[in-house]
């Protein structure tokens, strides 16, 4: 058995057992479709993001206990983001999807760790979406450096601009008195998209016989097609609505 095959399968397992101990929670069972507070939505549900900050809640509360920085997280959040780049550069596509995983969990806590210390202030919050923009850049332009030429390539461009797109609709919307946090391809599902095909590509490619990158190929159309889509519905969205105000 391939070594990530063994490392998934421990990791779904915990993931599924922890998931079961929530269900049966209070917490769970609370009413309210999304616990976390935090805003936006998400593709997969917001179960499964109550879920996540559920089970990260006692890391949470020691970081909050001991003062440590929200900015820490901010920058462990980018230096596991460079890693996973040059990883990607490297061809070494799976350790570069578990580097995108730590990446997403430090940008998750760090938000989190700023609510439960009270330190929470707009300075951190440009800090934050601003580090993700980085983050977001680095990785598409690993995987361009891996791939260098042809259709990816493409991909890596559309899915960098559309990502920044995404993000940028939703900014210049909320400076404007408008707020639209809708779409199928926001930050979380393309973290979660990345990994997962850098993680699984090799399985792929052994079980199919395809080429090694081909899984991580099928993401990149996923990603470009489904942010710039996402980028679109915003611009229509807030500048109807814009219209309308005016």
């Amino acid at each position: 058995m391939r070594p990530e095959i063994r490392i998934l399968l421990a990791l779904a397992g915990f993931g599924v057992l922890s998931m079961i101990v929530y269900a049966f929670s209070a917490e769970s069972r609370a009413p309210g479709k999304n616990k976390s507070g935090r805003a936006g939505s998400f593709l997969l549900g917001f179960w499964l993001r109550d879920w996540f900050y559920w089970l990260f809640r006692p890391f949470r509360d020691f970081c909050a206990s001991r003062r440590i920085s929200p900015t820490t997280f901010n920058v462990l959040g980018v230096i596991f983001g460079a890693i996973a780049m040059v990883l990607f550069a490297r061809g070494q596509l799976a350790a570069a999807g578990y580097a995108i995983l730590l990446s997403g969990i430090a940008d998750a806590l760090d938000g989190e760790v700023a609510r439960a210390q009270g330190r929470t202030s707009r300075a951190g919050a440009f800090i934050d979406s601003t580090l993700d923009r980085w983050v977001d850049f680095m990785l598409f332009a690993g995987l361009a450096v891996f791939f260098d030429s042809g259709l990816p390539v493409l991909l890596c461009l559309v899915g960098l601009g559309g990502s920044l797109l995404v993000s940028y609709t939703r900014a210049r919307g909320e400076a404007l008195g408008v707020s639209c946090r809708f779409g199928v391809m926001q930050r979380a599902e393309r973290m979660i998209g990345l990994a997962a095909g850098g993680i699984f590509d090799a399985t792929v490619a052994s079980f199919t016989g395809a080429e090694p990158g081909t899984l991580m190929i099928v993401t990149l159309a996923l990603i470009a097609a489904g942010s710039t889509l996402t980028a679109l519905y915003r611009t229509i969205w807030i500048a109807r609505s814009l219209h309308q105000s005016d």
